[in-house]
């Protein structure tokens, strides 16, 4: 298994590099690089992405569910069913598979009756989960065999590191790119890069390693953040951590999710700031050239409020930015952490909806956010499509639930959870054009 592991992720850094391997020997030899070559390469290089991404939420989702024994598991017998007296008073049971579902009423708080049944079933075969039934009534479920959840060795790290790097190198090259420097033919010029580069590696690294430090205080066995380099467009895929164990609680699974996203915006906000206020406001004139290089001020409340802040009545004078490489980063990584806020799947949204509506509510909720993403994608936004297939792909089958699903998120919890959605809607809405003249922005449109 840990041969497949490396040869995986050798396959992905081999396919990421390809094209640039490519296109710089043909450039050494002089030779005219067909652009349906150019489609039919990156095309292969996304395929190898999605597979490898695909192949590692998988081996995620059966780690999560192995046992610590590979012989045959013990079906649940009478005896494991008296371990919930005084805990749990049963009504009706039926086997589903090897899973003995048992409904009835909860004796206890449901934190305390989990921790109880945790206990007692410690030294046995059999792994307690304490679920919500269709009508959201505790039952509790009896597995045969343990999930794991103590501490394994940590893994060597150098495949982390190894994407990690191969991610610089590849975000730096787009960055020069942006900027229209060709770093094939002139690779002394690599700095030009690293501002767009080193920014969206911070943000996107924060982001990881706020699920990591997250679930590890949590008790939760996790890798450290896979990158994912690809060498056009954004130089990057963004990147993954893989848990290796269930959510014990609501709790975990809510701060496990939550946490990504708001580590990712302690550098992103700053970021987008101050390179707004390097960036240029472009005059009507020029829009029609420069808007493939920038985006709108309206494009997003968030924008158009920072957008108001740093340029003032600049704005007024045109709708288009020029972003700055530090802008764009920034801008960025706002975006990726609102896709990860939706509430879709394995997504953090996902997560976040799951801790704080339950399995049956979340479900429904992901199945109508991404409908809606997809209907956007086609109708208002294009790019909007290419992270709904993604999404549906990748991270639209709901994960694990947590292991105690009944006891219910904080006041707290609950508040920060509907504030980081909606932080959702200020990255993704627009502001509508009939506020433009009133918030001060340029308006070619009225």
């Amino acid at each position: 298994m840990r041969e497949q592991r490396l040869s995986g992720a050798a396959l992905m850094l081999i396919m990421c590099l390809l094209p640039i391997l490519i296109f710089y020997g043909l450039l050494l030899f002089g030779i005219t690089i067909n652009p349906l070559f150019v489609l039919l390469i990156l095309v292969l290089c996304c395929l190898a992405m999605f597979h490898w991404a695909a192949g590692a939420c998988g081996h995620h989702t059966a780690e999560a569910t192995q046992h610590d024994t590979d012989e045959e598991p013990i079906p649940v017998g009478e005896g494991d069913i008296e371990q919930l007296s005084g805990v749990f008073r049963p009504t009706s049971r039926r086997q589903v598979g090897q899973a003995l579902v048992i409904e009835g009423e909860l004796l206890q708080d449901a934190d305390e009756a989990y921790q109880t049944l945790k206990q007692r079933f410690q030294d046995t075969n059999v792994t307690p989960l304490l679920q919500e039934d269709e009508g959201q009534q505790p039952r509790v479920v009896l597995l045969p065999g343990r999930w794991e959840q103590a501490a394994t060795k940590d893994r060597s790290p150098w495949i982390n590191l190894a994407l990690f790097l191969a991610t610089i190198v590849t975000t730096t090259w787009a960055g020069a790119l942006h900027q229209g420097v060709n770093l094939l033919a002139e690779p002394s010029r690599f700095t030009v890069g690293l501002p767009y580069s080193l920014t969206l590696m911070l943000i996107l690294g924060a982001h990881e390693l706020g699920h990591y430090f997250a679930a590890r205080a949590h008790g939760m066995k996790v890798t450290l953040p896979f990158f994912i380099p690809v060498p056009f467009a954004l130089g990057t895929f963004g990147a993954f951590i893989q848990l290796k164990s269930p959510s014990e609680t609501r709790r975990a699974l809510f701060d496990v999710g939550v946490a990504g996203p708001l580590a990712g915006l302690v550098f992103a906000v700053p970021a987008l700031w101050i390179g707004l206020g390097m960036s240029d406001v472009v005059p009507p004139s020029d829009e029609p050239v420069a808007f493939h290089h920038g985006t709108t001020v309206g494009s997003s409340i968030l924008l158009a409020g920072m957008a108001k802040l740093t340029l003032g009545e600049a704005i007024s004078q045109g709708h288009v930015l020029a972003l700055h490489p530090l802008a764009f980063a920034g801008w960025l990584g706002l975006l990726v952490t609102a896709l990860n806020l939706l509430p879709i799947g394995q997504l953090d949204g996902g997560h976040i909806a799951d801790a704080m509506f339950g399995q049956r509510r979340s479900t429904a909720i992901s199945s109508a956010a991404l409908i809606s993403l997809f209907l956007l994608g086609l109708f208002v936004w294009s790019g909007l499509l290419f992270w709904a297939i993604i999404a549906f792909f990748i991270a639209g089958a709901k994960g694990i639930p947590a292991m105690n699903d009944v006891t219910k998120l904080d006041v707290g919890r609950s508040t920060l959870g509907a504030l980081a959605f909606l932080l959702l809607f200020l990255i993704l809405i627009p502001v509508p054009h009939a506020f433009w003249e009133s918030l001060g922005i340029h308006c070619p449109y009225l």
